[in-house]
């Protein structure tokens, strides 16, 4: 159970971290390698436009591109839960000039639920920068009888097979977190899957289910309108309408933790100086107050941190969720 606690608390120490590599980024000049970049620099968004991955990597991108002096060009090539682009990306030549904008799910999660995702997140990946974290969200109708998630698991002890929880799909990190939450409670919880956060959130709000586990990005408009009430988060690194709500473990459910995080990868054997350029821009970049703000805006705080800090943050997750996946029982092959 160590590494339990590390992943933990390991959220907001990394975040710390990256934020203050971010500031002494910034302070310095950015210096590039000698033959790098010489044209345009291609991100892979694993997931089809319009989502939170294609989000971020397109701010990014925008961002990059005016640090570099090169186009910053996104690509989607989305396909079984992200892993078809990110395997895309694991064979290209490692040269800087392909990367991809992954994510927790994607390197940590999806190894441990298919029998082959087309990559090894650790062998053939080189972490440039974790660019985000955030928090899953568990959330209730405010005018449902769920004032706390005690009450909700309460409902769910006396109802067997009864009470519900939404998720956005089948495999995600939020089926994932409810099948957690409902072995550690002790419960059978209900799981429905949808395809995607906003016809969840519809049914919810109708009363065709109980509670729905998803992205802060995706409850915000809801719980500021205060027709959603917070019942948990995975972990306390949270802010705006999120900040000071209870985690799973101030709730009774210790020994689970979710870091939602998006992030900045290369094949690996690109060269070491081109990555630390990277790095530095990606730094760069998260000083923006434009990047800051539009990470906020979805619940998410922006981290930007050096290579070594996100591989660390990488090799805990993939240990921690390898666990997980074991513990919930959840398998897509």
């Amino acid at each position: 159970m160590k590494h339990h606690a590390l992943h933990a608390c390991g959220t907001a120490a990394l975040a710390m971290a990256g934020l203050m590599w971010g500031a002494s980024a910034s302070a310095q000049t950015l210096k590039a390698p000698a033959d790098y970049p010489k044209q345009a620099i291609t991100v892979v968004s694993p997931f089809p436009p319009g989502g939170g991955n294609d989000g971020v990597a397109r701010l990014i991108a925008q961002e990059l591109g005016a640090i570099v002096g090169q186009s910053v060009v996104v690509e989607n090539r989305s396909g079984a839960g992200g892993n078809v682009g990110t395997a895309q990306v694991s064979r290209a030549k490692p040269d800087g000039y392909t990367l991809v904008m992954s994510q927790t799910s994607v390197m940590a999660v999806n190894p441990r639920l298919y029998k082959n995702v087309g990559f090894d997140p650790v062998k053939d990946f080189t972490p440039i920068s974790q660019i985000t974290s955030a928090p899953l969200v568990l959330v209730a109708r405010t005018e449902s009888p769920y004032k706390t998630l005690a009450d909700y698991l309460d409902a769910a002890r006396k109802q067997p097979g009864i009470v519900t929880y939404a998720t956005p799909g089948n495999g995600t990190m939020s089926h994932l977190m409810g099948a957690l939450v409902s072995k550690k409670a002790g419960v059978n919880l209900v799981h429905v899957p949808y395809r995607g956060a906003a016809p969840a959130i519809t049914d919810l709000m109708g009363g065709t289910v109980d509670m729905l586990i998803t992205s802060p990005a995706s409850a915000e408009p809801m719980v500021t309108a205060g027709k959603l009430r917070i019942l948990a988060l995975s972990h306390e690194n949270s802010i705006g309408v999120f900040k000071g709500a209870p985690t799973l473990k101030q709730s009774g459910l210790d020994g689970i933790t979710a870091d939602d995080w998006y992030g900045l990868f290369a094949p690996a054997g690109t060269p070491p100086e081109r990555v630390a350029y990277l790095a530095q821009a990606v730094a760069q970049a998260m000083k923006s107050p434009n990047v800051i703000a539009k990470i906020n805006s979805g619940g998410r705080r922006p981290v930007g941190s050096q290579p070594d800090a996100f591989k660390t943050r990488l090799q805990q997750d993939t240990v921690y969720w390898a666990d997980m996946v074991k513990t919930a029982g959840v398998s897509l092959d």
